[in-house]
């Protein structure tokens, strides 16, 4: 599969195509904001995944918003103090919004992530192509 050029934001994962089978991208030339946009996909790819591989694991995926660092740079629009709040709820609350799994999160919130993240043989291709490039499959 050729990897299409990302209509995603660079902090967002929706609209990023990768491929699974190039993702060290040694194929195609360097971009910076399609690797960072496919690694956010990927990163909800592999929650998605686990929830549905081990239901008595709680794995989410974060989208900590858009904020002023390095990458995000200073027209970032989101509060870089809010950024970590969401990974601090969901790791110790006990709100039953933060016992879920599955989920994809926006600032506390749900927020619906996009719909090829729910592809069952891309989760599984991706939890196969970890295992190849670790060397250590996830257990089924």
């Amino acid at each position: 599969m050729e990897k299409k050029p990302s209509t995603a934001f660079s902090q967002e994962h929706r609209g990023a195509a990768p491929d699974v089978d190039d993702l060290l991208w040694p194929r195609l030339p360097w971009r910076g904001t399609q690797a960072d946009a496919e690694s956010k996909f990927l990163d909800v790819l592999l929650a998605c995944a686990v929830a549905r591989r081990w239901l008595d694991v709680l794995s989410n995926a974060i989208e900590p918003g858009w904020v002023a660092t390095r990458m995000g740079g200073r027209a970032a629009t989101d509060d870089l103090a809010r950024g970590h709040l969401t990974q601090a709820w969901l790791a110790t609350s006990d709100a039953p919004g933060a016992r879920v799994t599955g989920g994809h999160f926006y600032h506390e919130a749900p927020r619906p992530p996009d719909p090829a993240l729910r592809d069952e043989a891309a989760q599984d291709a991706l939890l196969a192509a970890c295992a190849e490039l670790s060397g250590i499959a996830l257990p089924a």
